[in-house]
């Protein structure tokens, strides 16, 4: 995943596509940290990610599974990047308010 700079702010990176999996309800679900919306993979994606990682340890990946484990690694840097972006800009209108 490649981060842009324009204007020396960090802007959101586009994704290609999403995996099939994560494309249905409630694959991704929203929670509060210390008031800050952050966006989460669910239970059931969660578990589905560990099954595939286990039959990675193995070397027991399908390469349709190795695609869709590639394509979860894809989302999970793009959700951690977004969260950080909420947080940073949170951070930073307390700041601006505290001025």
């Amino acid at each position: 995943m490649h981060f842009f700079v324009m204007n020396n702010q960090l802007t959101i990176p586009k994704l290609n596509h999403l995996p099939e999996t994560l494309l249905r309800d409630g694959a991704v679900h929203l929670e509060l940290e210390q008031g800050i919306v952050i966006f989460r993979a669910s239970v059931a994606v969660q578990a589905r990610i560990n099954e595939l990682l286990d039959k990675q340890k193995t070397n027991t990946l399908t390469e349709e599974e190795e695609r869709e484990l590639l394509g979860y690694e894809e989302v999970d840097d793009y959700l951690s990047h977004v969260n950080r972006l909420i947080r940073n800009l949170s951070q930073s209108s307390e700041v601006d308010f505290a001025a």
